[in-house]
């Protein structure tokens, strides 16, 4: 367990060089780190007064080369050009379809943003404009082929949940419902639909070893996971997932991380964490976390920065990987 400065859940954690990264949370919780995450210290927006910054709930950061974004809730979206010595703060459109839910550093003053209705958006000049980048909506596309045979796409409510995005930009989000997923790749004009083959509704998805060509994972209701280890077909309706073997008594899983092909670490409710070293297809129980009290949210390897790994959760809780 690595100190930080509040007790409030911590949402996400970047880094823009071995040493160097921020962590965001809830109710304006932001802190920085020199030292690699060693040691940790609380960071305010100079553009936000301290009594507006609590009512946030910071949900992403995302670095590249001393250029960072947080994305925040109420929707707010915060650039930085100097690796966090200042801020500005980038306005919004209120027309956006959905609300922001991801923000994704590429470069100088380039980003890509996606919201919960599904659309994604690149910006080259630093948040000034925005251009679409899938040209239908969901529930237009839904709509189109709403007799393909993916069950449940009748029943979607209009939003996404955790979207997530690969090393080479291609996407995969679940309905808010749990009841179907659907991927999205870099020129496509429309996110695909795809069944869950399975009763159980999804937790959360993920991609093995950040790489949508090499497979997914599924988190089910009830602390299962599925994992389809091999290159998906993206047209067809059903992928082919294999239940791995894990024990969770019932305690759900939150996230899943590769840290490399074989050693893969799962994490969830009451501090659980597993680790499977055989790539997905059996884990173990692993303890450190588990006398301290609180929910893991979100685990995550830095391939570029050593594979450094963290998991983050509620009451401030930050854990660093020692392997």
């Amino acid at each position: 367990q690595v100190k930080v400065p509040f007790e409030d859940t911590i949402y996400d954690i970047d880094f823009d060089s071995a040493d160097h990264g921020y962590l965001v949370g809830a109710r304006g919780a932001f802190a920085e780190t020199n030292d690699g995450g060693k040691t940790w210290e609380a960071r305010s927006f100079s553009n936000l007064d301290p009594d507006e910054e609590v009512t946030y709930r910071f949900q992403v950061a995302s670095f590249k080369d001393g250029e960072g974004w947080v994305l925040g809730k109420p929707t707010l979206l915060l650039h930085t050009k100097d690796s966090g010595k200042s801020w500005e703060r980038i306005p919004l459109s209120p027309k956006l379809p959905g609300e922001p839910s991801s923000i994704y550093a590429l470069g100088p003053s380039k980003a890509e943003m996606t919201t919960s209705s599904g659309a994604i958006y690149v910006t080259e000049n630093a948040g000034r404009n925005w251009k679409a980048q899938v040209k239908e909506t969901i529930d237009a596309t839904l709509n189109r082929i709403s007799s393909s045979g993916v069950s449940g796409a009748s029943y979607f409510t209009g939003s996404i949940i955790n979207q997530v995005r690969d090393d080479d930009g291609a996407y995969l989000a679940v309905s808010s419902r749990g009841n179907f997923f659907l991927t999205w790749e870099p020129g496509q004009d429309f996110w695909i639909p795809h069944n869950r083959g399975t009763p159980r509704r999804i937790q959360n998805m993920g991609f093995v070893e950040g790489d949508i060509h090499k497979g997914l994972w599924m988190t089910l209701n009830g602390g299962k996971v599925f994992v389809s280890n091999k290159e998906p077909d993206l047209t067809k309706d059903s992928f082919d997932f294999q239940e791995a073997n894990i024990k969770t008594g019932g305690y759900g899983v939150t996230d899943v991380a590769y840290r490399n092909a074989n050693e893969v670490w799962a994490v969830g409710g009451s501090n659980t964490m597993y680790v499977s070293m055989d790539g997905g297809t059996t884990f173990n129980f692993d303890k450190s976390a588990n006398q301290i009290p609180g929910n893991l949210y979100n685990v995550k390897f830095f391939k570029e920065f050593g594979n450094a790994g963290w998991a983050l959760g509620s009451n401030g809780l930050l854990l660093r990987y020692r392997g």
